[in-house]
């Protein structure tokens, strides 16, 4: 019992560094424009993010079910499993945090649970669910790491920059007999708008992730027999999904209540050094800018969130913001800068894996 106690405040932790972590992300852009304070702008993060995280279930329903092979992972070991796997995510986001650069929450997680599932499982590969086709459905609709993470890992930023190009684009051509008093008058009232959608799509698709971890865990200890003797005033643990009224299944409420308010405190603590990394050091940006940024970037994240994919928040906006830079003209983006962040990028599975992994193999040693 104590362990699977540890595994949800390890998670709730794991949400609450996603919390400030991306925080940046939805934000830097607003902040950067000064259309809202910072402490505005976070405000406004919080409050989007907590309704955006009660939104679906879809994300949540991939990592706790469509990912890894539970019936590889030994039960003693899967609640071990998880606390390595939100480890191992924890380091690199706080890392990447330290330095500013805007990495992915999102695959610090998903690699964390491959690199700990890898070795929960006896170095088996095979408890990667690689992928899972549906007779009758879509492709999109498919399960596994190929559809639900690798397709998606290189299909969404690619969207936020050639989406964030084409708006971009339409807007100068569109506003062209504007004056920039204008310009900037009109898009600082509507980039309110597209800060609420974005902070809105990060809670849909990020604090679901931590829900599907709790869901996870909760039912590996349902089958482990660990839940059998709860007192009376817990054993709503017993049951972290439930059926909707629309028949299908989904997270229980309590634990979308609790990560969502979780990222929003999260959220409220805020990441300057990602915001001045996002906001001022790659692109210098206007509202209009913004505006398009974060509509691009909050599109991509709703259609992944609609089906189920965990896409990373900050590929999703940093691309977004690249696109707009680009439409403006190719040498207003600093490539130093976008350098880095994307070597954080490129780091994020391999690092995030192996430190998980390596974190589950001492635990297995000292059990044996």
């Amino acid at each position: 019992m104590t362990l699977l106690f540890t595994v949800i405040l390890v998670a709730l932790v794991f949400e609450y560094i996603n919390g400030f972590h991306d925080t940046a992300n939805s934000i830097a852009t607003v902040v950067s424009t000064k259309v809202l304070t910072p402490r505005l702008a976070i405000l406004l993060a919080a409050v989007t993010n907590l309704i955006g995280a009660l939104y679906g279930t879809a994300v949540a329903k991939t990592i706790s079910s469509g990912l890894l092979d539970p019936k590889l992972i030994p039960s003693a070991l899967s609640t071990q499993m998880l606390i390595c796997a939100l480890s191992g995510a924890i380091v690199w986001n706080l890392v990447t945090w330290w330095f500013g650069l805007p990495s992915s929450s999102s695959h610090a997680l998903i690699g964390g649970l491959f690199g700990a599932g890898i070795a929960a499982a006896g170095n088996n590969l095979s408890v990667v669910v690689f992928s899972k086709v549906k007779e009758g459905v879509p492709w999109y609709k498919y399960e596994g790491l190929l559809y639900k993470v690798i397709i998606p890992m290189f299909l969404s930023p690619i969207m936020g920059l050639l989406v964030g190009l084409f708006l971009m684009t339409f807007l100068y051509f569109s506003l062209r007999n504007w004056t920039p008093k204008w310009v900037t008058r009109i898009f600082g009232k509507a980039q309110l708008l597209s800060a609420a959608y974005m902070g809105f799509s990060h809670g849909s698709n990020d604090a679901q992730k931590t829900m599907g971890i709790i869901a996870l865990a909760l039912l590996g200890a349902g089958k482990a027999g660990t839940l059998a003797d709860l007192p009376e005033w817990l054993t709503f643990l017993r049951q972290p999904m439930e059926i909707g009224v629309d028949g299908k299944e989904g997270i229980v409420v309590w634990i979308k209540v609790t990560c969502a308010l979780t990222m929003a405190a999260g959220t409220a603590a805020g990441g300057w050094k990602i915001i001045k990394t996002m906001g001022h050091k790659m692109v210098k940006l206007q509202p209009v800018h913004g505006f398009a940024a974060e509509t691009t970037a909050a599109t991509v994240l709703s259609v992944a969130a609609y089906f189920g994919m965990p896409v990373s928040t900050t590929h999703a906006i940093t691309t977004s913001i690249m696109g707009v830079g680009c439409a403006k003209r190719f040498n207003a983006l600093n490539f130093s800068v976008v350098e880095r962040i994307i070597w954080a990028w490129v780091l994020t599975l391999p690092v995030t894996g192996t430190l998980a992994y390596l974190l589950m193999r001492l635990i297995r040693v000292g059990v044996s």
